[in-house]
């Protein structure tokens, strides 16, 4: 069966941004699950690079895709039981029948949504949901990556909540249970997140949950960049397997919408009417992205040990071809710019090392029209959401497809 995405899918992945976080506490921002599990993600692939540096490339992109495919089943699970307090869900859990009973129902509620990513997706989702104990590697780290992400959470409001009783219980569980973890390569870092740079880019990647896009215009729900890379990321990998891309190319289009928006850690969110007004102006931001990212991010992972999370950042944010929106491969040891119809081709192997930019140009426009086509039917009505929705209608319009996905067609499914 082919992969066929559709509207109803996008949506279900994008409607994280509705669920809010720590909703039984007193918040200084809204917390909500797609930025949360961006950041999870974002530090499950740290600890990915980390901890698979001595593996061969097999095994690298077995451990790599079971990371990518669990952290999103993970993110559908909990987009259905939305609001069950850990506590309850993990009593759950220790019932197997209890677990089972929930899972069952969650999968069927998931199921048409699902179906159309084929049966074989839905086979590794069940299995995985249903084994809950697994003990393996990935799963794993996604357990760390969930444990930090929700600390760094908690570090937010936990000044703001010095009554609450369940406070220090809280993060004591946090504390032991990450502590639990440290022979995964980098958790014992990221306990120690001050005194090392790999703690410190983790924690400042979760500072993106703070930027909110579209920053101008007034939108709901309103998306952060963080929850807005989570959503790319995942649009990437759909339509990944969409296209038949190798293993390789299905990573790095995940792991690149992961990271594509990171150089706003260091501008803000400067808006594309004013990245496009003018090439001058577009060549001035771009030169000033560079240098700050390899001021702040790169040098100094460089300078700190961790010289291949920062090649490999170089290679996701497609650095040496001067955007993260051209396609490229490695061949003989060089980053090489390929077009569509290569990639499409002979340069679909894992052995190339493939990244898709112009599908990964393609679902970032797309979660922005979802952002702006979901507030209009919320009832905001403003010109700038009107006009960004006509802007990426008439743009693909007059290129229907753009590396093998049919996105004129799906945008017409949104009117």
């Amino acid at each position: 069966m082919s992969v066929i995405i559709r509207k109803s899918l996008l949506e279900l992945i994008f409607s994280g941004a509705f669920m809010k976080r720590w909703n039984d506490k007193l918040r200084p921002m809204e917390l909500v699950e797609v930025d949360k599990q961006a950041h999870k993600m974002i530090v499950a692939w740290l600890l990915f690079v980390l901890n698979s540096g001595s593996m061969d490339v097999a095994s690298k992109r077995a451990l790599g895709e079971s990371i990518v495919e669990g952290g999103i089943f993970d993110y559908l699970y909990r987009l259905v039981i939305t609001d069950i307090k850990p506590p309850v869900f993990y009593r759950i859990k220790e019932n197997p029948a209890d677990y089972q009973t929930l899972t069952n129902w969650v999968l069927s509620e998931l199921r048409p949504r699902i179906t159309p990513l084929g049966d074989d997706f839905m086979r590794r989702m069940s299995a995985y949901l249903m084994q809950p104990e697994d003990t393996g590697l990935a799963r794993r780290i996604l357990h760390a990556a969930h444990l930090y992400a929700s600390y760094s959470e908690f570090k937010l409001l936990k000044s703001i909540n010095r009554m609450d009783h369940e406070l220090i219980e809280i993060e004591q569980s946090f504390i032991d249970r990450l502590s639990a973890m440290r022979d995964i390569t980098g958790v014992a870092e990221l306990l120690d997140e001050d005194s090392n740079v790999f703690g410190r880019f983790a924690r400042m990647c979760g500072r993106l949950r703070f930027q909110k896009r579209w920053s101008q215009t007034p939108r709901v729900p309103e998306t952060s960049v963080l929850g807005h890379l989570f959503i790319v990321a995942a649009f990437s990998w759909f339509f990944s397997m969409e296209v038949g891309a190798c293993r390789a190319r299905c990573q790095n289009n995940f792991f690149a919408g992961l990271f594509h928006d990171l150089p706003e850690l260091l501008t803000r969110d400067i808006i594309s009417p004013v990245k496009s007004s003018s090439q001058d102006i577009a060549d001035l931001i771009h030169e000033y992205e560079n240098r700050e990212l390899h001021r702040v991010v790169l040098t100094p992972l460089k300078e700190g040990g961790y010289s291949v999370i920062a090649d490999r950042l170089e290679y996701l944010l497609g650095l040496a071809v001067g955007s993260e929106f051209k396609a490229t491969i490695c061949q003989d040891g060089a980053v090489v710019e390929a077009d569509e119809a290569q990639l499409a081709g002979g340069f679909n192997q894992d052995s190339l090392d493939p990244k898709d930019g112009p599908l990964l140009k393609v679902c970032d426009s797309l979660a922005a029209f979802i952002e702006a086509h979901t507030a209009l039917k919320n009832g905001i009505s403003s010109g700038q959401l009107h006009h960004a929705l006509y802007r990426i209608r008439a743009r693909y319009n007059e290129t229907p497809v753009i590396a093998g996905v049919q996105i004129s067609a799906l945008l017409a499914d949104f009117d």
